[in-house]
């Protein structure tokens, strides 16, 4: 039986595939911690809201 995606589903499917395209490419330039490290930053920033913001508005 074949699921059928939601367009939400399929919006979300969509991005996890560039995040990992994003991490392998991470990962063979400059090797798994940096890519960890970039990960987890992306991950902070985005729960304390802080993308897209300049420097001095961030505090």
């Amino acid at each position: 039986m074949t699921q059928v995606l939601s367009a939400e589903e399929q919006s979300k499917d969509r991005f996890f595939q560039q995040l990992a395209k994003v991490a392998e490419e991470m990962v063979e330039e400059h090797g798994k911690d940096f890519a960890a490290g970039a990960l987890v930053l992306a991950a902070r920033w985005v729960a304390e809201n802080r993308l897209g913001k300049p420097e001095d508005l961030q505090h």
